[in-house]
């Protein structure tokens, strides 16, 4: 019986029986571009075509001499286009074929083979298309012949360009009972010359096909299913339950959390948890008592609950130093060493806390790097541990415990966390009132809703005394604040918390222009999110204009803004100066990260009565300092200590400049003179260089020209401006007493024009 060719619904209707199919039919399509559901799909069927069916990668080779001796020997060279003839020689040379397999095999060789002489073939051509057919229906079919047209058809996967012989023959395995699938990679068009009409198979074709990757080969994809295979013995049989994640809701609302575990569903064989994010808001007015009766009545049910309120705190070196690791050479390895570290009381919620760590693990390990990965998990056995005895103290099944993050997902390490607690008994809610921050946290599994009000606010309310209802009035002006100041050009006081610095090249003449400019009028200044670009000056002007030292300091005198604090001589820091950070210096920085919480709970720690957000802000500019290794010695001679400990001993005339930094107004600014042959110490070179990162204007007046300012840095640090002849033994003038020489002559020439 000759089997049709049908159209796909679906690619999974190719594992469909054939009696479930519509009219029994078969598939044959070619593929020239994969989506992320083909890629899913050529992974399956190749496994299938491996098992019981046949996979060609690249030509059929053509029968060798030896073949078609054997072929001669046993068959004869006898050759007649006749259906019983045809049926008769099958069933000689593939006897494992049923007689009804035989006809149809002959029946479509035999249509074949006709339609082939309708196209000018003769009979020598078709004796030769025949015995090609049979040597490769021996020597590469014949393990499949007896199963075509069966209930699960055999499935061929063909890989390459496919020539005519081969296409006849596979049309022949389709219309008796094969499953077939053409990967095209080098395109359509091979096949297009030999089936322009498409009538021996069909163009799978959807949006979003994109061409074959370059190194796409069988070879990948079976790499591919053995270290799948292999991760699962590694994994080892799944926990006796699993997760019934969202699907139990009745709606999308974070109210649904309050249902009961036992009323959310019964099914011995689950664990039934929600992970879920809510951005924005949807009452401002009353969604700080909203969220503490929420809170109240998850604790009067008895639910464990651990709130984090900001950011979960990145683990400290205790923590880190308690987990158990050694050198590892593989992402599976490393899997499975670190797990070792899980310990519960329950054996079946610890076999749940293996497996969701080591997938979480082996997933990344396929893109980041041994270290990157090791970090990463570290970070998640940390928390673990810092939060498993809240959450599963004493647990037992079904008893689903409550996480909230409340605030933004800002990193990679918390967006894994809430990832791997989703995977456990565990509700799992990030809370995200104010929608202009940003977050990173994504996962197929996890329910976002998303309400169309912002509202700031830092912490989730666990006590009556933390809740706070807005005022008509209050919530009035926030809206107005957000309607004036969002993409408007106009900014509120401190309305930005990061900001990261660009420095401008100038020419001398508008560095007067621009140094007492707000930094939202200067060039490239922007706001992309949550953070501002602030477009800086750092100079080093060499020389005297036209060798006049009154005109020169007449010009440095107007730079003396409020916003400007003056050094007149250099090294301004020596390095026997007294500073208490240098002896624990060391204490803060680890694999060249720093200890933030260590240095905030230090006594000698001075930032602490600054605005916090400006506190983070210095760390992150001392961070970035030591990662561009911009200081000379820098993690190769102990300089990193010096780094820090300059950087947190910044003085009061600074701190204060710093505590009222607007990022959208004018900056902080430093006018440093050197007139004589001295450097700039390495404290100074420290201290510049942090100025320059946290958004200070910052210009070096040098009428020698000397090489001061240079010896510190790996790379050039400051631009450097030449405007006039060298002067020595320049003294600079008391500014504070210096007279102006009144207006420009060529300004009072056009005033007199007007």
């Amino acid at each position: 019986m000759i089997l049709q060719q049908a159209a796909l619904e679906k690619l999974d209707h190719y594992f469909v029986p054939l009696a479930g199919r519509p009219e029994r039919c078969v598939y044959f399509y070619r593929f020239t571009g994969v989506t992320p559901e083909v890629n899913a799909f050529i992974r399956k069927y190749y496994e299938a075509a491996r098992q019981s069916g046949a996979v060609i990668d690249g030509r059929l080779p053509n029968p060798d001499p030896g073949q078609l001796a054997y072929f001669s020997e046993m068959m004869g060279m006898e050759f007649r286009l006749d259906q019983g003839f045809l049926s008769a020689q099958l069933g000689r040379w593939l006897p494992r074929m049923s007689p009804a397999q035989r006809e149809a095999v002959g029946e479509a060789v035999l249509a074949t083979l006709q339609e082939l002489r309708q196209g000018g073939k003769n009979d020598n051509m078709l004796r030769n298309a025949y015995i090609k057919y049979m040597c490769w229906l021996y020597y590469k079919f014949e393990h499949i012949v007896n199963r075509l047209g069966a209930e699960n058809l055999p499935k061929i996967l063909y890989n390459g360009t496919v020539s005519g012989y081969e296409l006849q023959l596979l049309t022949v395995l389709s219309r008796v009972g094969a499953d077939i699938v053409l990967l095209e990679r080098e395109g359509d068009g091979g096949y297009a010359k030999l089936d322009p009409a498409s009538r021996w198979s069909r163009l799978y074709q959807v949006p979003g096909l994109a061409p074959f990757p370059a190194g796409f080969s069988l070879k990948q994809i079976q790499a591919g299913l053995d270290q799948e295979r292999k991760r699962q013995r590694l994994l080892g049989p799944p926990p006796g339950v699993q997760a019934c994640t969202n699907a139990w809701m009745k709606k999308p609302a974070l109210t649904e959390v309050l249902t009961g575990v036992q009323a959310r569903g019964r099914d011995e064989r689950f664990f039934y948890n929600c992970f879920l994010a809510q951005y924005g808001v949807e009452e401002t007015l009353t969604y700080s008592n909203d969220l503490f009766d929420f809170y109240r009545r998850l604790k009067s049910e008895g639910r464990r609950l651990c709130v984090a309120s900001g950011r979960i705190e990145i683990p400290t070196p205790e923590e880190i130093g308690a987990i158990r690791r050694t050198s590892y050479a593989s992402p599976e390895q490393l899997a499975s060493g670190l797990s070792q570290n899980i310990q519960a009381s329950d054996p079946e919620l610890r076999r749940l806390m293996v497996r969701a760590f080591m997938e979480l693990v082996l997933a990344e390990g396929e893109q980041a790097s041994l270290s990157k990965l090791t970090n990463g998990a570290v970070y998640l056995l940390c928390w673990l541990r810092r939060y498993q005895k809240e959450l599963f103290s004493g647990w037992k099944l079904p008893e689903v415990s409550v996480f909230i993050l409340f605030g933004a997902c800002a990193t990679e390490h918390e967006a894994r966390f809430l990832r791997f607690l989703a995977r456990l008994p565990v509700d799992v809610l990030l809370l995200q009132p104010n929608l202009n921050a940003a977050g990173c946290l994504r996962d197929p599994g996890l329910l976002e809703l998303r309400c169309e009000h912002s509202l700031a606010m830092d912490r989730f309310p666990t006590e009556q005394g933390q809740a706070r209802v807005s005022t008509a009035a209050y919530q009035a002006e926030r809206d107005l604040d957000s309607i004036m100041y969002q993409d408007s050009g106009m900014y509120r006081d401190r309305q930005y918390a990061k900001a990261e610095r660009v420095n401008l090249q100038t020419t001398y003449e508008e560095i007067a222009i621009l140094w007492d400019q707000e930094l939202k009028y200067r060039p490239s200044f922007q706001v992309l999110g949550d953070t501002v670009t602030l477009p800086v000056l750092l100079e080093k002007v060499c020389g005297v204009r036209y060798g006049e030292t009154a005109q020169y300091w007449q010009e440095i005198k107007k730079l003396l803004t409020p916003d400007t604090l003056l050094i007149p001589r250099v090294p301004w820091i020596q390095p026997r100066d007294a500073n208490p950070i240098k002896t624990c210096a060391p204490q803060f920085l680890q694999n060249g990260r720093l200890l933030r919480n260590k240095i905030k709970a230090h006594k000698l720690y001075q930032y602490g009565i600054l605005r916090g957000e400006m506190q983070d802000y210095l760390l992150d500019k001392l961070q970035q300092l030591l990662d561009q290794r911009l200081i000379a010695g820098t993690y190769q001679n102990g300089t990193e200590y010096t780094v820090i400990a300059v950087a947190l001993n910044l003085s009061r005339e600074l701190l204060r400049r710093i505590q009222r930094f607007d990022f959208t107004k004018k900056n902080p600014k430093l006018v440093v003179i050197n007139t004589t042959e001295e450097i700039l110490s390495l404290e100074d070179s420290i201290l510049f260089a942090f100025l320059n990162l946290v958004g200070f204007d910052i210009l070096f007046f040098v009428p020698t020209g000397y090489q001061c300012v240079e010896r510190y840095f790996q790379h050039p640090f400051a631009g450097e401006q030449q405007i006039g002849e060298y002067l020595y033994d320049l003294v600079p003038p008391d500014f504070s007493t210096l007279q102006g020489r009144g207006r420009n002559p060529i300004r009072k020439l056009f005033e007199r024009s007007r």
